[in-house]
């Protein structure tokens, strides 16, 4: 099973950014705007194996979260990177002194934090090689050979209908809209309209269609697409 990061930002853009990062990496992701957010989502049982956290928050500090999490035997063996725009000495040590693992100065790259991610995954002996396979009802999706297969049949996609599918399955059961697509999958620096979302679904429906799976991805009126193998 994918190794589950916990993104907590509460600037939208760095968060999808983020998100966008450890997705095409092979984690799984769940993102909050707010420690009462993160609380929420453990109370629901998602437990991360890593938690990237932003030091400035409204509410609660990253920081704060951070000295509360770790003093609760259930999560306290969760690893924390500090994101933050402080650089300077004394708050690198009150970051590392609350609890977190590692700490990262903002502005940085993706491919850097990314590194991190996976070395502090490491050390902490929950470092699930994001290359395994996700696997959803008939569908398995191999992340690092970017092969899709249905019952053992190998299944050929496009880029961009890959990127959708692998998207979903990361996400199963949850409804997404034509704009949270195109930013999660094509990104938001891409500007294309939002009809291209349906173009693309049309086409990754034609190629389960040979596999009688093509109702795994469901269309919700009114509010946009789902992925579901029940």
């Amino acid at each position: 099973m994918n190794a589950k990061v916990l993104i907590l930002e509460d600037e939208r853009d760095i968060r999808e950014m983020l998100a966008f990062c450890m997705q095409q990496a092979g984690y799984q992701v769940e993102q909050a705007a707010t420690a009462e957010r993160v609380f929420g989502l453990l109370k629901e049982g998602f437990v991360p194996d890593i938690m990237l956290v932003d030091w400035m928050l409204p509410g609660a500090s990253g920081v704060e979260l951070t000295k509360k999490l770790k003093k609760d035997q259930k999560y306290q063996d969760v690893p924390v990177i500090m994101l933050t725009a402080r650089g300077e000495e004394d708050d690198r040590v009150q970051g590392l002194e609350a609890g977190a693992d590692d700490y990262v100065v903002k502005p940085f790259s993706p491919r850097e934090l990314l590194a991190r991610v996976q070395a502090v995954l490491r050390r902490s002996g929950k470092g699930n090689n994001p290359s395994e396979q996700i696997s959803h009802g008939d569908i398995q999706l191999d992340t690092a050979g970017h092969r899709v297969q249905i019952n053992g049949e190998e299944v050929h996609l496009g880029p961009t209908e890959y990127k959708i599918l692998h998207f979903f399955m990361s996400h199963p059961e949850r409804v997404y809209s034509r704009g949270q697509l195109l930013d999660s999958v094509w990104g938001q620096q891409v500007v294309v309209e939002e009809r291209t979302v349906d173009v693309h679904i049309r086409r990754l429906r034609k190629a389960l269609q040979d596999y009688n799976v093509e109702n795994y991805v469901q269309t919700v009126r009114g509010s946009g697409y789902r992925f579901s193998a029940k």
